[in-house]
Order: structure tokens, then C-alpha cells, then sequence
């Protein structure tokens, strides 16, 4: 029996090892054959889109998965003393394959996505989040790090493994094991219900589109934008029809030259009830779960509620910071915001419309109030926008004047959607330093607003240069006319390049320090500054160009458009507060028994805070408040009002040392652009001005103040 039992075991050997080389030899086979697998063999590795498949991706999660399960369980075990390099370095290094293929698949579903792709988000969200549980709640890896001696490292070293630590315990790695199986639970719930609000919304959006029979309907928009308007109603089937398509603000752009109230009040609730109709759209259920589990999560981290775990690594750190920030802009916001209200319904009963002001008449009437006070018209300064030459003399030329940089356009290099353009990006001294991608155009498979994402991280030691996209969802100009774009638009893209200048300008060795990896509350700094160059002098007369005659804009306009910059402030500052102090509100709930229906809790909570004024309906409302329930600003969307008012400190020191000139642009550079997230980035802002943070600048920049 004995020599039968053993002839056994050892058949039983040989048929794991043949077993084992298939394995292996099939891992090698899908290695070898997937384009997601191996670093392309592109410029700075720019993604070979030409050759990436949506079938590509599943194989691609299941290797690199499999893969760095077991490097994270080789650092776990290792025998030997815990060091930088064979613990911190070694899982800073780990997941290779994993990052690209998720990075590829992420730009993807929120660019350019499809149902194979939606199935695939919803199937790996709790997959990929029980791998990060596997990896940030795995007691032997966190005392590895733990036991290294950190006063025996310096510089990024330190930096680096003591941000990994801080990752670990907002993770729970300090939690009990019967703890850690209730969080790994709560973040795979999160992780599917997260997508499943962003598959909503863009159901929502799509069939929140609102359909006009006849041009009528949409009289004062331009002949382009009713071009647009009928084709995309052809597009979806209904031949001489007009749809206007939402964005995934509240506001919708239309609404300011619609002369017809019914339809301006048409769009407008069809925008403010998108995502609440009880249908496939309809994400309030969903969000209503979320906020509950993020507050199981905090309780198991014993915190009170959701924003005291999450700010922890936040330049605010509290909730309360956060808050007492937003109180101080709200009250001379609302009060402003007040004063545009009255002058906008006295204009409305001069012209004895015979109705009150409602959030549907704002932007019309409003326009109508900036011409009067002004004389400023947007129909006059929109030709002067046109998108490409914004791009290329406005943006690009900016980026040349502060910071000596250039750019030369690729037509050679993949995209992953033929509205895609691409562009090599050259240092001061006429190195190449990084790729860039911009996606300018709206789609129905493509998220709404406008972001920037590395594709390819900067890092030294990985010998990485940046890749880096914008997306934008500007209207797609058709029958040959030009893409002309509003001043808010052009706006936008400074902004959006600000963060690309972020990632540009990252000059760390570690690629999870780089760029715009910081927090939130600090992320939106870099690209608020960069806005400011749209209205400089000299770059505003490079780039506004009339599409027809090519003539710069006159001297008069730019005038007007610098005297209006404040106008409206009110109401933009109280829309925005109201978004931000929305998102605080579901986060700072310490009983579960405290929340309420979505609509209901919305309506308390900015009453509470005095920002439930009628007239200016928040930016987001919670059912399509994608930013902090599919998004990353959960407990963090007042990260935008946090870095304007730093904005507003930088750019009054710049304004007082000559403005955005070459050296103090490479100044900011130096202290913030490009530092990352390896340095105390309160002390970086301080050594650039010279002193903390302060309120007054914010609300004298933004128009709330009288001094």
C-alpha cells in the first residue's frame, strides 16, 4: 500500500507540473499576444490604441491581477530584514501590467466607452477592490513597513514609504481581522455601486436629451448650433427634429440665448430631474446606499462620519476647516448673488415679462444685464474663439511665454478616436519631454465635463516620461463651420491645461509622488493659476482672432470682457459653495438614522446653510453629482473653492512682482509644478509667497467684496 500510495503521489506531482507549465506557457502565450501586456514600444510609451481591443482587457486584469498577488505576497514573506528597497520599492514596483491595462481601460470608459466595456467596469469595480483590500489590509506587508526605520531614509525615500504607511491605515490596516472583512464587504459594495451611478448618468444624460419639432422652439441660437441640434436628432432617429443634449452640469449652455421661456424651461428641468424619474436613470437609490455604507466605513476606522476619515490626508485635515472656509465665502456670495437676482427681475419687469425670476431666465436675462452694464455681447466676442486657434496661440502660446516650452503635432501616433489630436511637447532647452493628447468633442458614450489624465506616469526611476490627455465636451461644429467657443470655454481649457502643466513639469523618481498625485484640495491650484493667462495682455491679443477676417480682437472688447470678469460672481460663487457644502453634508452625517430621501435631504441641508436660494440652483444636484458618487471627491468637492482662494494668494503675489512673467513662472514651477507630492506642500505654498493662506484675496479676486 505504501509503494501503491506513493506511485500515486509522485503521478500526482507530474501531473501538477505539466499542469503548472501549461499554466505557464498559456500566461507566457497571452503575455506575448496582448497589447496591454507590454510596454509600447511607442515614443515615452504612448498607448498603441491602433492595436488595444475591448477583448484584450479581461485577459489583461486577470494576468496582471494574478501577477502582482503573488509580488505582494513575495514582499509579505520575505524572510529578510524590512528594507526601502525590498519592501517599499518592491511594491512601488509591483503591478506593472496591472496599472497599464487599468489605466488604458479607465480613460477608455470615461471617454469613449462601450456596453462590452460597462460590463467589464461592473464586473472588475469589486474585483479590483477586494485586490486593493488584498494589498492595503495585509497585516504582514504593513508591519514590513511599519519596522523600517524611517529617520534611517531622507528626501522621496521617506517621503514615499510614509505616504504608503498613511495608505494603510485609511485603509484599516490597523483593524481587527473580523474589522477587515467588514471593510473589504463595504468596499466591494462601494465599488459597484459607484459604477453603477456612473452607467445611470449616462442614461440619464442621454435620455434627458430634450427634443424640439420645430427651429421656432430654439430661436436665438446660432445656425451652427441648430446645424448640430438637427443632426444629432437625425442621428437618433428623428429626421427634421432639433435635440439639444445635456451636460452634466444644472445649467445648461443653450439656455442663455433661448428668447422662448417654455423651452429654456423645458431644458432646465429636464437637467435638474434627469437622473429622478424612476427609470434606468434614476441613481438615487444607488447614491442614498453609498453614503450609508461611507459612513460604516468611517465607524469601522472610529471616525464620526465619512469626511473626518477622508480629509485626513487633505491639505484642510478637517471637516471643520473645510466648512469654516465655505461659511466665510457663502455669506457675501449669497449676498451678491442677491443683488444679481433683484437686478436681473428689474430688468424682467421693465420689459413687463409679468413672471419672477426663476433658475430657467437666469443666464438669458442675465446676458441681457452684463450687455446693459457692459455693453458686453457674447455673440460679439464668440468669434473671436475659435477652438484649434485658442489651442495653438492661446494655450500653447502661453505655455511658451512663462515657461519656454513648445509644441509640435504628431499626426503619426494612434488615437483612440478619430476627433483625437496629439502633439510632442518640448522643454525650455528644446528636449522632449512628453506626449500630449487632446479629445475635444461631446459623445453619448462619453462622461461629461472636462479632466485631465495621465496616461503614461512621470517617474525617474522607472525612466517614464508623462503622456498625458484633456477631454473636453465642447459641441462638434458641423457642415464645415468653424468650432467657435464661449470665453467660459476657453476658460476651461487654461484650466484643464494647468493640470497638464502639473503633470509636464512632475520631476520626481517615483511615479506614485508625481504630478498631480496630491491631494485634492491642492490638485485644482496649479490649473486656477493657469487660467489667469487666458485674460493676459499679450496672450489674449495672440489668440483672439476672428475666424473670418483673422483680425485681433479690439481693444474695446477686451476691456469690456476684463470689466465683467466679476460679473455674475455671486451666483457662480453660490452655485459652486452650495455643490461643495451639498457633497459635506451627506459626508458629515454621524447616524444612519439621520439620513433621508435624496430630495429631501438636499432641500434641509441647504437650508441649513442658507444656500437654498431659488434663483441659483446648486452646480451639481445629488442625483447627478457624479464628482463625489462616481468621482474622487467624496467629502472633497470644497478641494475647488480651498484651491482658488490659494490660487488667489499666488496671483496676487504675481500681480505684485509684475505678473505672469518668465521668472515667476519658473518660480511656480520650482515650488509647485513641479515638486509632486514629495515635499510638505503647506510649507512649498509659504516659501513661494511668503506667507499662510489667507481668505481676504479670494473675496476681493472673485467680486464678493467691496475693498
Amino acid at each position: 500500500m505504501k509503494i501503491f500510495s506513493n506511485l500515486i503521489l509522485a503521478g500526482s506531482m507530474l501531473i501538477l507540473a505539466s499542469s503548472a507549465q501549461t499554466v505557464s506557457a498559456q500566461n507566457k502565450a497571452v503575455k506575448m499576444t496582448n497589447p496591454l501586456l507590454q510596454k509600447s514600444a511607442l515614443q515615452y510609451q504612448a498607448p498603441s490604441f491602433n492595436l488595444i481591443k475591448d477583448e484584450h482587457f479581461k485577459p489583461a486584469f486577470e494576468y496582471g491581477l494574478a501577477v502582482q498577488d503573488k509580488e505582494i505576497l513575495a514582499i509579505a514573506n520575505n524572510a529578510a530584514k524590512p528594507t526601502f528597497q525590498n519592501t517599499v520599492l518592491a511594491l512601488e514596483t509591483s503591478g506593472e501590467d496591472l496599472k497599464r491595462a487599468t489605466g488604458m481601460f479607465y480613460n477608455l470608459t470615461s471617454s469613449n466607452t462601450n456596453p462590452i466595456l460597462q460590463a467589464l467596469q461592473a464586473e472588475y469595480a469589486p474585483i479590483f477592490s477586494a485586490h486593493s483590500d488584498k494589498m492595503y489590509l495585509n497585516s504582514k506587508l504593513y508591519k514590513r513597513f511599519k519596522s523600517i526605520d524611517l529617520n534611517s531614509l531622507k528626501g522621496e525615500d521617506k517621503k514615499l514609504t510614509e505616504s504608503y504607511i498613511q495608505e494603510f491605515e485609511l485603509a484599516g490596516a490597523n483593524l481587527s481581522d473580523a474589522d477587515k472583512e467588514k471593510m473589504k464587504k463595504i468596499n466591494g459594495e462601494l465599488a459597484t455601486l459607484s459604477t453603477s451611478f456612473g452607467d445611470k448618468l449616462l442614461t440619464a444624460r442621454k435620455n434627458g436629451a430634450v427634443l424640439f419639432d420645430n427651429a421656432s422652439d430654439l430661436d436665438g441660437l446660432s445656425a451652427s448650433e441648430l446645424a448640430a441640434a438637427k443632426l444629432k436628432a437625425t442621428e437618433e432617429g428623428h429626421n427634421g427634429k432639433y435635440l439639444i443634449v445635456l451636460q452634466n452640469t444644472t445649467q445648461q449652455p443653450v439656455l442663455q440665448n433661448l428668447t422662448n421661456r417654455a423651452s429654456r424651461e423645458k431644458i432646465f428641468k429636464s437637467s435638474w430631474t434627469r437622473a429622478e424619474k424612476n427609470d434606468d436613470g434614476d441613481s438615487r437609490e444607488v447614491l442614498e446606499q453609498m453614503a450609508k455604507l461611507r459612513l460604516q466605513k468611517a465607524k469601522l476606522m472610529g471616525k464620526k462620519n465619512f469626511a473626518e476619515w477622508k480629509q485626513q490626508d487633505q491639505m484642510a485635515q478637517t471637516p471643520e476647516r473645510a466648512m469654516n472656509l465655505l461659511a466665510e465665502i457663502a455669506a457675501p456670495a449669497v449676498a451678491k448673488a442677491k443683488v444679481e437676482a433683484k437686478e436681473i427681475q428689474d430688468l424682467i419687469d421693465a420689459q413687463n415679462g409679468g413672471f419672477k425670476l426663476e433658475p430657467w431666465d437666469w443666464d438669458f436675462y442675465s446676458e441681457q444685464v452684463r450687455k446693459a452694464k457692459y455693453d458686453l455681447d457674447e455673440s460679439q466676442v464668440k468669434p473671436y474663439f475659435e477652438l484649434t486657434t485658442v489651442l495653438e496661440k492661446g494655450v500653447f502660446f502661453a505655455a511658451k511665454k512663462m515657461y519656454g516650452i513648445t509644441f509640435k503635432q504628431r499626426t503619426d501616433l494612434p488615437v483612440y478616436h478619430p476627433d483625437v489630436v496629439a502633439y510632442e511637447v518640448f522643454d525650455n532647452d528644446g528636449k522632449s519631454m512628453a506626449i500630449y493628447y487632446l479629445d475635444f468633442y461631446t459623445r453619448d458614450n462619453k462622461k461629461g465635463g472636462a479632466w485631465m489624465n495621465s496616461l503614461v506616469k512621470q517617474s525617474h526611476y522607472l525612466k517614464q516620461k508623462p503622456v498625458i490627455v484633456n477631454v473636453y465636451n465642447f459641441s462638434k461644429p458641423v457642415d464645415g463651420n468653424p468650432s467657435l467657443i464661449s470665453f467660459d470655454n476657453v476658460t476651461t481649457m487654461f484650466h484643464e491645461f494647468g493640470h497638464t502643466l502639473h503633470g509636464l513639469f512632475a520631476n520626481q523618481n517615483y511615479a506614485s509622488l508625481s504630478g498631480t498625485s496630491v491631494p485634492r484640495d491642492f490638485v485644482e491650484f496649479p490649473s486656477q493659476i493657469n487660467e489667469h493667462a487666458a485674460l493676459d495682455p499679450e496672450v489674449l491679443k495672440n489668440y483672439a482672432l476672428h475666424y473670418k477676417t483673422k483680425e485681433v480682437i479690439p481693444q474695446d472688447l477686451i476691456d469690456k470682457i476684463k470689466k465683467a470678469e466679476s460679473f455674475n460672481s455671486g451666483y457662480h460663487v453660490t452655485e459652486l459653495l452650495a455643490a461643495a457644502t451639498l457633497d459635506m453634508a451627506w459626508h458629515s452625517v454621524e447616524n444612519e438614522a439621520d439620513f433621508k430621501p435624496t430630495l429631501v435631504f438636499e432641500k434641509e441641508a441647504l437650508e441649513k446653510y442658507g444656500l437654498l436660494v431659488n434663483e441659483v440652483p446648486t452646480r451639481y444636484h445629488s442625483p447627478y453629482f457624479a464628482h463625489i458618487f462616481s468621482g474622487g471627491y467624496s467629502a472633497g468637492y470644497y478641494a475647488y473653492t480651498w484651491s482658488k482662494t490659494l490660487d488667489y494668494n499666488v496671483y496676487d503675489w504675481m500681480k505684485a512682482n509684475g505678473g505672469l512673467t518668465r521668472e515667476n513662472s519658473e518660480r511656480f514651477r520650482k515650488y509647485i509644478l513641479s515638486v509632486g507630492n514629495s515635499v510638505d506642500l503647506n510649507k512649498a505654498f509659504e516659501e513661494l509667497i511668503g506667507h499662510k493662506m489667507e481668505i481676504e484675496p479670494y473675496l476681493r479676486n472673485a467680486g464678493l467684496t467691496d475693498k
